[in-house]
């Protein structure tokens, strides 16, 4: 079958079947767009599944703005390692755990976000000792062998004490079940995890940095592109593309709802690409140091 689309993935051509009110909706719903910095983050997490079971499991932190793209990282890794019946035993087998930091981290409130995501019943009268057993056996047998973690930097919401109970308390974790780490923050979570020199040993650490004008940025530029349902193929002047990353500060957010936002009227005008002079003319929904800071 040939490709009458070649500026685009298969996916992506595949769309231009659709009405224009669907690809429309295409543009705008998330969509998993992969390019070399977000490769790099997921290829060192599958290592991390991949590795022998032992006491000091390796782990991985991964920082970074908001909106830089940390959640579409995680989530793309959960998703590609869903949950799944073992024919023997019939237990839904998960190796992959994805959680949030609790907003006000503790024992009690951490345990119960894990026991409720795991879909264990909880007893109201059940104390911290009892949760955790609960947690670590039903972690045991359904076979986790990563906790993914997202919004770590919640942990520095709690005081001193709360806080080196909860890093105390993931390092147990983790020698207990034999597991990897993965956590998920903006960068103040380097202090959150330092907090415990022994846990922040195992960390393998990976920063997404904002954007520059560079190699990598022309590649996520085109990536994005690839993926997107225009008819006709863009090309951008350098000028233009250091407008984009000027307007968007380098988040990687921003730069996919101004990319989108003129695809789409690209599509509604009937051009179907993206022109230097729509790139020129483009007015910023966001505020980029407000949401961004």
């Amino acid at each position: 079958m040939t490709n009458d689309h070649p500026h685009l993935t298969a996916d992506a051509a595949a769309l231009l079947s659709e009405p224009q009110a669907g690809r429309i909706r295409a543009i705008r719903s998330r969509r998993w767009v992969l390019y070399p910095r977000a490769k790099q983050a997921l290829d060192r997490l599958e290592a991390l599944l991949d590795h022998p079971r032992g006491p000091r499991m390796p782990s991985v932190a991964i920082y970074g703005d908001s909106g830089m793209g940390k959640t579409m990282i995680m989530q793309r890794f959960r998703d590609q390692h869903p949950p799944h019946l073992a024919r023997r035993t019939g237990i839904l087998m998960t190796p992959v755990l994805a959680m949030e930091m609790v907003s006000r981290p503790g024992e009690r409130r951490f345990y119960g976000e894990l026991l409720s995501l795991l879909g264990a019943p909880q007893a109201p009268r059940a104390d911290i000792a009892q949760m955790e057993q609960a947690t670590l056996r039903i972690m045991k047998a359904i076979g986790t062998q990563v906790l993914v973690i997202d919004e770590v930097h919640n942990i520095l919401a709690g005081t001193y004490r709360e806080q080196r109970i909860v890093l105390n308390m993931l390092r147990f974790i983790s020698n207990r079940l034999q597991i990897s780490l993965v956590c998920f923050g903006v960068n103040d979570a380097r202090e959150a995890i330092g907090g415990d020199v022994q846990l922040a040993r195992r960390f393998e650490q990976l920063t997404l940095n904002r954007w520059a004008a560079n190699e990598n940025f022309e590649t996520l530029i085109a990536s994005i592109l690839r993926n997107t349902p225009l008819r006709r193929p863009t090309v951008l002047t350098p000028k233009s593309l250091r407008r984009i990353l000027q307007i968007t500060d380098g988040i990687t957010a921003n730069i996919f709802q101004m990319l989108g936002s003129l695809a789409i009227e690209a599509i509604e005008s009937g051009t179907e690409h993206i022109t230097d002079g729509a790139v020129e003319a483009w007015v910023p929904a966001f505020d980029t140091e407000a949401a961004f800071a």
